[in-house]
């Protein structure tokens, strides 16, 4: 939240999952990937705190020594864009000459579960309302864009369908499925690596993009009679460059008694239950047998 007076604003950042990703092969123009994918938040957050101060640039701290502070860090490179942009244009309703920002990290790096994206995004509803841009999230998603495909979701969410290279956003109705059980292995999956890898096996089809499922009907459907329709085309590449993340995968699904996909490019795991009771069970067998960090998530929460 805002507090106006002490010129900071205060925020979760949550994380998502793709509950469903088809991936067509890449354009000839400019080889990127075009995307079909339900993406949803989830009860995992970082939390981020911008003040507006008067030393000019912008500085990150962070609880987490492994995350970069530079402009490689989406809350970095978005903040500078934006107070760019603001004093180009003259649009802000107040100025300021930096942002200290800090970020108390929470969704791991490199887990398909788009935290940095989210901080990114997060960073431009909190500079939007500090400076009193009072943009749409239209135009917020529009300027996030440039900085990435998933930024621009958060915007939108907690439930909605992503096109293009994931920039145009849908919002649809939430699951029925209220919880999740997260697989988080630590092991960390390249984006880029991952798409090479889908690329060299050959793997996208157009078609499966063409024709959209009834994502009304696929919101009404329970746990088990929705998983089955879930699709991460992903995968394969990711359990070709990771056969620990393949066996854990296998694993999992055996332990659960149930569907398990991968998020995004890896390397989450998850599976949705309709029943708290029911995934707190799942958890605590996952932990057991296989001694891997699993977490109990809300889907879609409120915050």
């Amino acid at each position: 939240m805002a507090d106006p007076a002490a010129n900071t604003f205060r925020s979760p950042a949550p994380a998502k999952i793709n509950l469903h990703l088809r991936v067509g092969p890449p354009t000839a123009g400019d080889g990127f990937h075009p995307l079909l994918s339900w993406m949803v938040t989830v009860a995992l957050f970082d939390n981020l705190e911008f003040t507006l101060v008067d030393t000019p640039g912008i500085t990150l701290s962070c609880d987490d020594p492994a995350i970069p502070r530079d402009a490689s860090n989406l809350v970095v490179k978005t903040a500078s864009a934006l107070l760019d942009m603001t004093r180009a244009s003259g649009e802000a309703r107040r100025s300021a000459s930096g942002v200290a920002a800090a970020l108390q990290k929470r969704i791991p790096v490199g887990a398909g579960l788009g935290g940095g994206s989210s901080d990114g995004a997060f960073t431009l509803i909190a500079l939007d309302r500090l400076l009193g841009l009072n943009w749409s999230a239209q135009q917020l998603g529009d300027f996030a864009a440039r900085f990435g495909s998933d930024l621009s979701f958060f915007f939108h969410g907690p439930s909605s369908v992503c096109t293009g290279r994931g920039e145009i956003v849908n919002p649809i109705s939430i699951p029925k499925p209220r919880w999740a059980v997260l697989i988080l292995p630590g092991i960390h999956m390249a984006t880029p690596a991952v798409y090479r890898r889908f690329d060299e096996m050959g793997l996208g089809d157009a078609k499966s993009l063409e024709i959209q499922p009834s994502w009304t009907h696929w919101a009404t459907l329970d746990a088990l009679e929705l998983l089955p329709l879930l699709i991460n085309d992903l995968e394969a590449p990711a359990f070709s460059l990771s056969p620990p993340l393949a066996e854990l995968h296998a694993r999992a699904t055996r332990i659960v008694g149930r569907i398990v996909r991968m998020s995004g490019s890896g390397s989450t795991l998850f599976t949705l239950f309709d029943d708290r009771d029911e995934t707190e069970s799942s958890v605590n067998r996952l932990r057991l047998e296989v001694g891997v960090n699993a977490q109990v998530v809300e889907l879609c929460p409120n915050f």
